[in-house]
């Protein structure tokens, strides 16, 4: 991370391709600027000054809603969010599978948690996020991929730390795990997104118009995952 010459601002600088630079405040509170390759330090400055005011609205915004974050617990009757839903945790001794979601429950093996490795339990969840995950957004890729009017290459569910996915250059797609944990109009949403960036790396208005095109009501999608994307973890 780099000191601004606002002492209240530190950022990080990520170097692509791309052709403009945007600033996005991620899921960690990191303030990341994406930049063209050859775009000169001084001006990347330059831009986090004139954005100044708008970086400390988001960051304000971040402290607010990480503020409301759900600490879960391996326990009966705690509450994990899968498909937007929330389903009841139970322990369970006689079950082959780590994890099952069996009767509108979460059914976790109690070793697991005997161990007292919250660690074991939180890769049970993850391992099934990965495997529902491949099948659905793989489904979900494949029906808009031909409505955004590209062609992906390798789709992926994994563990991507404070983004929700990224699209590769070469027309490679990774998605987060705990997408799953969202509503399927907001994985639909993220879906979509990615696809676009097809069309353009950055997040310009050819960007969003391109994301518009498929999904006129992104707004209220992108605001929900504002929102409510603190709540998405285990």
């Amino acid at each position: 991370m780099k000191a601004s010459r606002d002492p209240g601002i530190s950022y990080g600088v990520v170097r692509s391709s791309r052709t403009t630079a945007d600033i996005v405040v991620e899921r960690d509170g990191r303030v990341i600027v994406r930049a063209p390759v050859e775009l000169p330090d001084e001006h990347i400055e330059d831009i986090i000054q004139s954005k100044r005011y708008w970086i400390y609205k988001m960051l304000a915004e971040w402290r607010d809603l990480n503020a409301t974050r759900v600490l879960r617990e391996y326990r009966n009757g705690e509450g994990f969010l899968y498909l937007g839903r929330s389903y009841r945790l139970s322990l369970v001794a006689n079950q082959d599978e780590p994890l099952l979601l069996r009767n509108g429950r979460f059914c976790l093996r109690r070793d697991l948690v005997d161990r007292g490795e919250a660690a074991v339990a939180k890769a049970a969840f993850r391992e099934y996020f990965i495997a529902r995950g491949h099948e659905r957004i793989t489904q979900r890729v494949h029906y808009y991929a031909p409505k955004v009017g590209v062609i992906p290459r390798e789709i992926d569910v994994r563990e991507l730390g404070h983004r929700w996915a990224s699209c590769s250059p070469k027309g490679n797609l990774a998605f987060h795990w705990k997408c799953m944990m969202a509503p399927p109009t907001i994985i639909d949403y993220i879906v979509v997104h990615e696809l676009s960036h097809f069309h353009h790396l950055d997040h310009s208005r050819a960007f969003w118009n391109e994301v518009d095109k498929v999904m006129p009501n992104y707004g209220e999608r992108t605001e929900w995952l504002k929102k409510n994307g603190a709540a998405m973890d285990i």
